[in-house]
């Protein structure tokens, strides 16, 4: 494959924006400190990868990370897995958060379908953290115990993220559309100690009462000792729930410090699905997330004093964890509880202009579909305090970038970046003093050797390869939990190229140092920021009776949604009928998440499978995606070759027309 041909540049930032940015007063330091010359930001990228020790040492001197006890070596091993870091040190991510700002500057801004935009100050943030601690700790919350939530994206879930690792607890959270099914399947496996919860959320206009849904994750959360109600929606009370409101520490007793744990002690556990059994719980450790956050929000988002940074999310994504992580910044952040979509696609800039945002992140497919629908963001909003976009979720079409520029002008920055739950944050995005290329991610982000390979495992540039990380990075997962062999975390990153992590990612490296990023090379299904493995939709479907058999994939299409078509083998008998159909709609709503509902429902013969009987899901994705099915699948490979016939019919057009 030729190299791509270079895109026309979009955005060149000034001489005072790159002196402005945290990134080039980083470098200068550096450059001073370390005795190394860094003449761009290519340079500093080098020198990040080549001498992993001394990049994270100057982040954590840098940033003055502070710890009880002093770390020991920072790169104890760096085999993969099982990379050591920072050995010894003895911190805590929520200490960091808190530290050092003025009680009266504002921390969160938030507002919703529930609520008018209001403030949450530094002073009150703290409070408001000191006493939940202090109730969790009455309840008999300590070191290594879990606490899952079951909330919307609202103060309240900082809060109680907060105080959770403050007392070296570790937290876990869902947003309150995904259904008990998806819930159970994530919290059962860490065997929670306490439940926060809402009563309801309110979505598009409509009110949605979840305290079936609370009832049902108490019975089969066994572990279970106390649940927290947020009373949110108004619905009425959930029997034997602690009200929010009236969580306190016990008589007598002051309000906890944060404790000190271990760099690598269990912070949160997120979750990524595959194509079989349960959702992979991710476990992520404070300090190797402090450090990342610390780079990340600062160097690569370019989060400052004055800075207010919206990112639409939900709590069952990995994006609100990484919005948090704006809080180590002197920036404060923004958070929306709703649908972006109502009453109209104006509802995130009409909050943008009333809340002065500066950053303004969301996904791909939400700037499509702006333009889709033809909104002018800055038609009577004045959104001249915008400096930033931020795109991630899925790639940003080189259309995308084009309207974003036509709309909010030219002295637009905006970083379409990429990354993954597995690391909670981005590989490639965001350089506040590179150019913008029409349709690229800006570079590779710092202390990430991310590199292109093809299936021999040798690197490239200027082709489409597997993106793959050379060296470890400190927000790599502690481990699966349960996994007490670490058998899943070596198949799920390591066995395609032993010793080196493999993202499925499918990624071109410019000779420029630019990324494409050009959708999953594996079979999960990422649907509006949200990760959903093929494994739940599957157990949804299948609970019906006249449905034996299903493969669902979801195809990018340029500049819109992707196209997520499900096929099924029905029971003889059985019709795809309209009936049949809404069932099945409903089904994935209430077990898995309303966001992945199937574009369509298609019936066909039978699921094409490998003779060891697993599903042919990427094939058949590429086979969508334009592929001939004779390089998509070996045919000899296939336990019922004919299978695949069914699909081999089907043609990138009608993905488009999906």
């Amino acid at each position: 494959m030729s190299p791509s041909a270079v895109p026309p540049v979009l955005w060149q930032p000034s001489p005072e924006r790159v002196e402005r940015a945290a990134v080039t007063a980083f470098a200068r330091w550096v450059e001073r400190t370390r005795g190394v010359e860094l003449p761009d930001y290519a340079a500093l990228w080098q020198w990040s990868v080549e001498d992993l020790e001394g990049f994270w040492a100057a982040i954590w001197e840098y940033y003055d990370v502070q710890a009880q006890t002093p770390y020991e070596r920072v790169l104890g091993s760096r085999a993969m897995p099982g990379a050591q870091w920072f050995t010894g040190a003895r911190l805590n991510y929520a200490a960091h958060v808190l530290r050092e700002h003025d009680p009266g500057r504002v921390a969160i801004r938030h507002a919703g379908e529930l609520s008018e935009l209001a403030e949450i100050t530094w002073g009150e943030l703290r409070a408001e953290v000191a006493r939940v601690a202090g109730g969790l700790r009455a309840l008999g919350v300590g070191e290594g115990d879990r606490v899952v939530a079951y909330v919307p994206n609202v103060p309240a879930a900082i809060v109680g993220f907060l105080a959770t690792a403050s007392l070296g607890a570790i937290w876990s959270s869902c947003s309150p559309d995904f259904g008990a099914r998806a819930v159970v399947d994530r919290f059962a496996q860490i065997e929670p100690k306490v439940l926060l919860c809402v009563d309801g959320y309110r979505y598009g206009g409509r009110d949605f009462d979840r305290r079936e849904v609370v009832a049902t994750l108490q019975d089969e959360l066994p572990t279970l000792t106390a649940t927290v109600l947020i009373e949110h929606l108004g619905a009425g009370p959930i029997p034997g729930a602690v009200r929010w409101e009236d969580l306190s520490p016990a008589a007598g007793e002051p309000a906890p410090e944060p404790v000190a744990v271990a760099f690598e002690h269990p912070l949160w556990v997120l979750y990524s699905s595959g194509t079989t059994g349960l959702p992979k719980p991710i476990v992520h450790g404070h300090g190797g997330i402090l450090l990342e956050q610390l780079k990340h929000q600062h160097l690569h988002v370019d989060a400052q004093d004055g800075d207010r940074v919206l990112w639409f999310t939900t709590t069952g994504w990995m994006m609100w964890n990484f919005l948090v992580g704006v809080l180590l910044t002197d920036a404060s952040i923004v958070l929306y509880d709703g649908n972006p979509g109502h009453p109209d696609l104006g509802v995130l800039w009409d909050l943008a202009e009333a809340a002065g945002v500066t950053c303004f992140g969301t996904s791909a497919s939400y700037l499509a579909s702006c333009e889709k629908a033809g909104l002018v963001p800055a038609e009577g909003r004045d959104l001249s305090a915008l400096r930033a976009v931020g795109s991630t979720g899925s790639p940003l079409s080189p259309e995308g970038f084009a309207w974003v520029y036509a709309q909010l002008g030219a002295d637009t920055w905006l970083f379409s970046t990429s990354g993954g739950t597995d690391v909670c944050t981005a590989f490639v995005g965001g350089v506040p003093v590179l150019p913008v290329y029409q349709g690229e991610l800006q570079g590779r982000a710092l202390g990430a050797a991310i590199e292109s390979w093809d299936a021999e495992g040798h690197p490239h540039v200027g082709q489409v390869g597997e993106l793959v990380l050379t060296e470890p990075m400190p927000s790599m997962p502690v481990g699966f939990w349960g996994d007490r062999d670490g058998e899943r975390y070596r198949e799920s990153y390591f066995d395609v190229y032993p010793g080196v992590w493999r993202h499925g990612d499918w990624i071109e490296i410019t000779d420029r140092g630019t990324a494409i990023i050009s959708g999953r090379s594996d079979s999960t299904i990422n649907r509006g920021g949200i990760r959903m493995g093929t494994s739940e939709i599957y157990r949804a479907v299948l609970a019906l009776d006249e449905v034996v058999d299903a493969l669902v994939v979801d195809v990018p299409r340029p500049g819109q949604e992707s196209w997520m078509p499900l096929f099924v083998v029905l029971r003889e008998g059985a019709e795809l009928d309209d009936d049949l159909i809404a069932r099945i709609a409903r089904r994935v709503r209430e077990d898995c998440s309303p966001r992945h509902v199937p574009s369509e429902v298609r019936r066909v013969g039978a699921v094409p499978r490998t003779l060891s009987g697993k599903v042919l899901e990427v094939p058949v994705k590429r086979i969508l995606m334009g592929v001939p099915p004779e390089r998509a699948a070996a045919r000899d490979a296939l336990a019922d070759p004919a299978a695949l016939d069914a699909f081999a019919a089907l043609t990138p057009a009608d993905a488009a027309a999906g």
